[in-house]
């Protein structure tokens, strides 16, 4: 089994919230702005899109850096931080970020998240491309200055590798970022969710997946998490699994939370709607009355 620090530390991040090709709610002038984002060919050059992609890098940076620090620090520590410190600090990363930037960028930090909504059409495809590389690039700096602040411990590794077969990682990170992404596309993307608890429910959802899929592949749910740190110490072993999986998952957890969304009208229409519900309210009127 892989050290409780390395296994600890290997998430991601993820996330992701609100609009319909961000993820965090939106101003009504960030929605336009987005609107016109995809149609102009130029929206790339704006200020906007510029802003976007400084808060991804800040973003991506700040929580590979709080997260990998807790890893080496556990392994530089005599494991003092432990596997539920980790998964806590990893869980509180991500959710502190998605409140700080995530009415900005849409707090993805992730590529496998920026895909799954590009593949569902909740983001342009146009703007994937470079919120891949400002994620990669943040990861990379977060990984960077962590290794020179610990420059006496080179031979630790705050990335990611399978603790046992590539296959049972390969499955673990499908099925977790199956997970993360099903929870981010429900408090994200549906207008019926409370959206001001999507950084809240996104980083209890890492948290949750750090503690028990650590041990086991990591828990990256992230390719950025853990290209960072490969390309920082060179160390690429089982790199494609991280590329793969979590890619997929991401991918598989949007469509499948799309089938079963069927609607977006708002909770009262549906009740009004729904036969099932209908006929249960006419039911407790009838008994009610009974009473008077």
């Amino acid at each position: 089994m892989v050290e409780i620090a390395r296994a600890n530390g290997n998430h991601e991040v993820t996330i992701n919230v609100k609009d319909g090709d961000q993820s965090l709610p939106q101003t009504s002038s960030n929605n336009t702005s987005s609107s016109n984002s995809m149609e102009n060919p130029l929206s790339c050059l704006s200020v906007p899109f510029l802003q976007k992609m400084i808060a991804e890098v800040l973003g991506t940076y700040f929580l590979i850096f709080a997260g990998c620090a807790a890893v080496t620090v556990n392994l530089d520590g005599d494991k003092v931080i432990t596997l539920p410190g980790i998964a806590i600090v990893w869980g509180l990363a991500v959710m502190v970020m998605v409140y700080s930037v995530g009415h900005i960028s849409g707090a993805h930090f992730n590529p496998a998240v920026t895909i799954a909504f590009a593949v569902c059409r909740r983001f342009p495809w146009k703007q994937v491309p470079a919120y891949v590389v400002c994620q990669v690039v943040g990861s990379t700096l977060a990984s960077g200055t962590l290794r020179l602040i610990f420059n006496g411990h080179q031979t630790q590794f705050a990335g990611t590798s399978p603790a046992g077969s590539s296959l049972q990682s390969l499955v673990i990170e499908f099925i977790i970022t199956f997970y993360l992404m099903f929870v981010i596309s429900g408090v994200a993307t549906d207008t019926r969710a409370i959206g001001e608890l999507a950084g809240l429910a996104v980083g209890s959802t890492v948290l949750l997946n750090v503690m028990f899929a650590g041990p086991i592949s990591g828990a990256s749910m992230n390719p950025a998490r853990s290209l960072g740190p490969a390309i920082v110490s060179h160390h690429y072993e089982g790199i494609w699994i991280y590329l793969v999986g979590p890619t997929v998952g991401a991918v598989a957890g949007a469509m499948v939370y799309n089938l079963i969304r069927f609607t977006d009208k708002p909770l009262r229409e549906i009740t009004k709607t729904g036969s099932f519900l209908k006929s249960k309210g006419s039911s407790v009127s009838r008994n009610g009355s009974s009473y008077r």
